[in-house]
Order: C-alpha cells, then sequence, then structure tokens
C-alpha cells in the first residue's frame, strides 16, 4: 500500500522538530486548567469502567501519555514519528510507546478502555477522517471513550517554519460540529463539547470532545 504524502510530511516534519517540541512543549499543562480538568474527568470515566489500557493515539514526546498515567490509567503512547517515540522513551522510559498510524493502528478489535487523541488529528485530510474515527471505533470495546483535541474553524493552513524549524506541513481547523457528526457516524457517541478561547500562545479557538462507542 503506497502511503499519503501527506503522511510521509507529516512524520518528516515531526522527525524535525521532535526535541525542540519536546522542550518547548514540556510543561504546557501546567498552565491550561480547563485541558487538565478535561483530561481529569476522561481519567475519572476510564477507571469508573474498570480501568481498561488506554491509548494516546499521536503522542508525540508523551506528555500527554504520562500525564495520563499520573492520573492512574494504563496508558501507552503511538506516534507516527520515529523521532517522537525516542524522545518519548528517553523522557518516560517506564511507559510505552509505540510507532504506528492512526489510520492503521496495530492492536486488537475491542482491546482498548480510551483513546486520546490531542491535536493529533489536525494534519489528516479532513475527508479522510471517517476512516480515523472507523479504526478508533474498531480498537474500542464497547462503551470505551474517547477524548478529542483540535483547533476549531474550517480553514487549512500550510506550515513553513515550527519549532525553530524550517518544515512542510498542512494543518486543519476544523469545525466541531462536522467533526461531530462524523464521529456519531462511527458509532462513537458524543457525550459532551467544550469550546474554549485561545489563550495567549494560541491563535483560535479549541475545540473538545468526548463521545463513547456504542
Amino acid at each position: 500500500m503506497i502511503e499519503p504524502s501527506d503522511t510521509s510530511a507529516t512524520r518528516l516534519a515531526y522527525d524535525t522538530v521532535a526535541v525542540d517540541y519536546a522542550e518547548l512543549l514540556r510543561d504546557e499543562l501546567a498552565s491550561k486548567p480547563i485541558d487538565r480538568a478535561l483530561l481529569a474527568a476522561f481519567a475519572e470515566l476510564i477507571r469508573a469502567d474498570g480501568n481498561e489500557p488506554v491509548a494516546d493515539v499521536g503522542c508525540g514526546p508523551g506528555r500527554v501519555t504520562f500525564h495520563l498515567h499520573r492520573l492512574g490509567l494504563q496508558a501507552f503512547g503511538i506516534d507516527l514519528s520515529p523521532g517522537m517515540i525516542r524522545v518519548a522513551r528517553q523522557a518516560h522510559a517506564a511507559l510505552r510507546f509505540e510507532e504506528g498510524s492512526m489510520e492503521a493502528l496495530d492492536l486488537a478489535d475491542e482491546s482498548l478502555g480510551g483513546i486520546v487523541a490531542w491535536y493529533s488529528i489536525i494534519h489528516t485530510p479532513p475527508e479522510r477522517l471517517p476512516l480515523v474515527f472507523a479504526e478508533f471505533a474498531r480498537v474500542l470495546a464497547s462503551g470505551g471513550h474517547l477524548l478529542l483535541a483540535f483547533q476549531a474553524g474550517d480553514e487549512p493552513r500550510h506550515l513553513t517554519h515550527a519549532y525553530g524549524h524550517n518544515i512542510a506541513l498542512d494543518a486543519y481547523r476544523l469545525p466541531p460540529e462536522r467533526i461531530t457528526t462524523m464521529l456519531n457516524d462511527a458509532g462513537l457517541a458524543v457525550r459532551s463539547q467544550l469550546l474554549r478561547a485561545p489563550d495567549e500562545s494560541e491563535k483560535a479557538p479549541q475545540a473538545f470532545l468526548l463521545a463513547r462507542k456504542l
């Protein structure tokens, strides 16, 4: 199977920025109480359902994976970028991190209690997101939870510089209503939605959707 060019571009870009990305965003959650509250609510739901494994899909350097671990979850990370996985393993040696694509997860059917996709769907062309959400539904157990975070909007952007490096990467701001429809169509019923204003480091509203597999 031929890999889409956008997937190759995403891997290359994140390999390029991995070390500096990890350093710059290492403590980002400390200044975002609403984001932490959403992750805490997700963790409480998972624990209430028996604390099955949780995949942080598009985990980058593992900061959210580690945060989920500290919240008491059996969390592990998956990322497209080998560079990001190396950084994550160095920073959090006790946790599990694996290379992989969210469009073809190397996981058994119904093997997860939860998935967090924290700003990791933003480089997938919107027309392929239904395939991603179908894959999430495949690996989630019945009643499993999904937490998505992404920038709200309805326009593509082409990034040429990030985290001190020259890159070539497309990113998409996404309309929460359209993503909600895609999730519901995949059998992932959206139970909660939140849209918060951008803080001083952000340029767009931030959207969060919490869904449960039917």
